[in-house]
């Protein structure tokens, strides 16, 4: 069998720009496969033309795995076709009855602040997870390109345009698909002595993190889309903040109880990134809260808008410090222009916390009592991860039709160098 199909092709590495880059969509890690030798465990076990295959299609993704991750751009799309090729071939590692999950060792690095941390672990199931979680992180890539502002007038103005967002929120819910996959699929059937040197950015609760927080973004695109559009309600559009800001509670949570070290590197970054978008919807949230509160006809309504837009103030400043901690923390980012929901809440909200302080600070004296914050309402959670499932599994696991000289394991497993002269 060939793998013509798995063939892509391979450019000159570029030479690295010394730029800060922009982000939207964060995604923590980037892990990239490395050269593995899959034939020499896996001979006498398997056909020598399906272990031939499993090795030719991964060093492809190996060659062009790199280029693409640093690189981005349409190359996302092609090495995600090999990669799934790829996998329809690996599910047979992972079968027991085959009984060879764990003969071979599996390398991959962590492309993390170009430490390129390296991890071998001898299982298919770390293979399978960490191929899923590739396509996740590639497809959140492919989102956060689509949202960074470009402009092609160079007329000095940037904008996205609803499509591209529209597009956008597919990708999060495609890539939470991945990666809830990874917990509920992958993860549980690990051996426990497996699971335990899994990297940490493997870990169940960041691979939830992220998931939930792709949910999150998915959401404040919504609500930036709402913003624009005339026909969006105040309750649409505080019903979309109240979800965001749960989302990124529960990634927080999720994030914050795992088992990654939070206090240096990505993982440090990947936790301010939580916190400030967690603060912007927080501030969305209150300020929305507050124009429908301030919509009744009672004192006690309006005492309780302002305390929802002086809040949504704090928030809002709060936020901002968390978008330069989030920057700062390595490696150095910088966020983009301002867009969606916080392109007008930025300006709106310093504006009417003013204002409505100023028009109802005699309530304010009056009813000191109920000078409360009220709480804000909850509301079920409208985006869900797309349903991934895994390809096929390749015919040519057909255990039917192989023909394999017969050979005890124990000497299959020999190393020795009568082995490798009749290879």
């Amino acid at each position: 069998m060939g793998c013509t199909s798995s063939m892509y092709a391979v450019g000159r590495k570029k030479k690295k720009k010394l730029s800060v880059p922009e982000v939207v969509v964060f995604l923590p890690s980037m892990r990239i496969p490395e050269q593995s030798n899959l034939q020499r465990p896996l001979r006498g076990l398997i056909p020598k033309d399906l272990a031939d295959r499993l090795s030719c299609i991964r060093n492809q993704i190996v060659l062009v795995a790199e280029d693409t991750a640093l690189a981005g751009g349409s190359a996302i799309t092609e090495l995600r076709q090999a990669l799934e090729e790829y996998l329809s071939v690996l599910i047979g590692l992972t079968k027991k009855e085959n009984g060879i999950e764990g003969l071979v060792e599996f390398k991959w690095k962590n492309l993390e602040d170009g430490r390129h941390q390296e991890t071998c672990v001898a299982n298919s199931w770390f293979e399978l997870l960490s191929v899923v979680h590739l396509m996740a992180m590639l497809t959140l890539s492919e989102a956060d390109s689509l949202m960074i502002p470009k402009d092609h007038s160079g007329s000095g103005i940037r904008v996205v345009s609803s499509d591209c967002k529209r597009d956008a929120v597919d990708l999060l819910l495609k890539a939470a698909g991945y990666l809830e996959f990874c917990v509920r699929d992958v993860l549980v059937c690990m051996p426990p002595d497996i699971k335990e040197k899994l990297p940490k950015d493997l870990q169940d609760g960041v691979l939830e993190a992220i998931s939930i927080q792709a949910l999150g973004q998915g959401t404040e695109i919504q609500l930036g889309l709402a913003v624009e559009c005339q026909k969006a309600t105040l309750s649409v559009k505080r019903r979309l903040a109240c979800e965001q800001l749960s989302y990124f509670s529960q990634a927080y949570h999720c994030l914050s109880g795992g088992d990654m070290d939070t206090n240096n590197g990505c993982g440090k970054k990947h936790l301010c990134f939580i916190k400030w978008k967690f603060l912007e919807a927080k501030a969305a949230a209150y300020y929305y809260h507050g124009l429908i509160l301030d919509k009744g006809n009672e004192p006690s309504f309006h005492v309780s808008a302002v305390c929802c837009f002086l809040a949504a103030e704090q928030l809002l400043s709060e936020s901002k410090k968390a978008c330069l901690s989030f920057s700062l923390a390595a490696p150095v980012t910088r966020a983009p222009p301002l867009w969606g929901s916080m392109k007008h809440l930025r300006q709106k909200i310093p504006e009417v916390a003013s204002r409505k302080s100023q028009m109802y600070g005699y309530l304010l004296e009056q009813e000191k009592a109920l000078q409360a914050l009220p709480d804000l309402p909850e509301f079920q959670l409208s985006l869900r991860p797309d349903d991934y499932q895994l390809p096929e599994i390749d015919p040519a696991w057909d255990s039917e039709k192989w023909e394999i000289p017969g050979q005890p394991l124990k000497d299959h497993l020999k190393d020795s160098e009568d082995d490798i002269e009749t290879e």
